[in-house]
């Protein structure tokens, strides 16, 4: 017996597809809305914690991912320069535990591939131009409405339609995104063959410069910055920005140019923050994922955080007897509490960057952060 026999979920992103493949591995019809034409995932690359991958295993996943992605121990800092000093060389904290990889990175769009792929072979149901348009809880059920159509009862919804989540505000949630005074540029390039694992530059004109392996041939690089206004910009404008703001940056740096030089696609967002406090539910209405918590990638944990939700969440649903208060209550004690922390930390660490900080234990918080993500969600 599971708590739920018919669930809609809002957002085909992580959390989205994630929750849809537990609960329909479990025998849950699961219907799942997506406000975007076709499936898509925004930026080059992802970075992948291992707790994050701990999560792939529990969906059935993991084989796949690993497949498609690059994966790897520990961490390089460099300084600017043209020679690209090596500063340190630190090890990571295998948030996975053991039988995973400390670290990872993959191209988006093949991620989003590979769980839409697992979500529909599990049997939910995945369609795309149908944004959740309207909410109705009742004690026995919710009823949601996609493109101002009714599209039945279920006896759950599940928002995990991202950062600016409909749901979010339809079920009355006020919490929203608040900047951080950062913005990052991110490109798709070719992998040199001297770049096996993540790589970060302090200090010189922007605030970090970096890149992650993502496959044998191919890692994303970024640029984080003091956040402006980059709307309106041509390819070429985007393009000619990172290549001048990288400038001071040598090493595999070099490579990078060359590539944007060629043409790599480049794109900019801003880093935002939030939390939902509990509760994230509203009735019959739960928000997950980046629609209930978002924060800068200073420690790379949104994807896992994200995962967490979705695997917590389905793994109550499909062990209790009934969506009650206790089983809320489970809910919320396992996760917001993480999820916060992890917001906080992610937020301090950009702003001792901001406020150039000299008294900064980075490496303490972040470390201090790895070692609370190695104990299981």
């Amino acid at each position: 017996m599971t708590a739920v026999t018919k669930v809609a979920i809002a957002g085909a992103g992580v959390a989205g597809l994630a929750a849809a493949i537990q609960l329909a591995k479990a025998g849950v019809d699961v219907d799942v809305f997506d406000a975007k034409p076709e499936l898509s995932a925004l930026g080059s690359g992802i970075t992948l914690q291992g707790n994050a991958l701990r999560a792939f295993d529990a969906l059935g996943v993991w084989e796949d991912v690993q497949s498609a992605g690059y994966f790897f121990e520990g961490l390089t800092l460099r300084a600017p320069g043209p020679d690209a000093p090596v500063v340190a060389e630190l090890p990571d904290v295998k948030t996975g535990g053991p039988d995973f990889p400390a670290t990872g990175g993959m191209y988006r769009p093949d991620l989003a591939r590979i769980l839409l792929r697992h979500a529909e072979a599990a049997g939910a149901t995945v369609t795309f131009g149908t944004p959740v348009t309207a909410v109705s809880d009742g004690p026995d059920g919710v009823a949601v409405e996609v493109g101002g159509r009714p599209a039945g009862a279920y006896d759950l919804l599940i928002g995990a339609d991202g950062l600016n989540s409909g749901v979010r505000r339809l079920i009355g949630i006020e919490t929203e995104p608040q900047r951080t005074g950062m913005g990052i540029w991110r490109a798709f390039v070719s992998r040199p063959a001297s770049v096996e694992r993540s790589e970060l530059y302090y200090g010189g004109p922007v605030y970090i410069a970096g890149y992650t392996p993502t496959g044998e041939d191919t890692m994303y690089a970024f640029l984080v910055e003091a956040a402006q206004d980059r709307q309106g910009l041509t390819d070429e404008q985007a393009t000619a920005i990172m290549i001048e703001e990288s400038a001071a940056y040598g090493g595999p740096w070099n490579d990078i140019r060359a590539d944007l030089e060629r043409g790599a696609h480049v794109n900019y967002t801003w880093f935002t923050h939030h939390i939902v406090p509990a509760p994230w539910n509203r009735g019959r209405a739960v928000v997950i994922g980046d629609a209930a918590h978002s924060c800068p990638p200073t420690i790379a944990q949104g994807a896992a955080q994200a995962l967490e939700d979705a695997v917590v969440l389905t793994e109550l649903l499909v062990s209790a007897d009934a969506l009650d208060d206790a089983l809320w209550d489970a809910f919320h004690a396992r996760r917001v509490p993480r999820a916060q922390a992890v917001v906080e930390a992610s937020v301090q660490l950009g702003q001792w960057q901001i406020d150039h900080d000299p008294d900064a234990d980075a490496p303490g918080l972040m470390f201090g952060i790895a070692h609370r993500m190695a104990e299981p969600a």
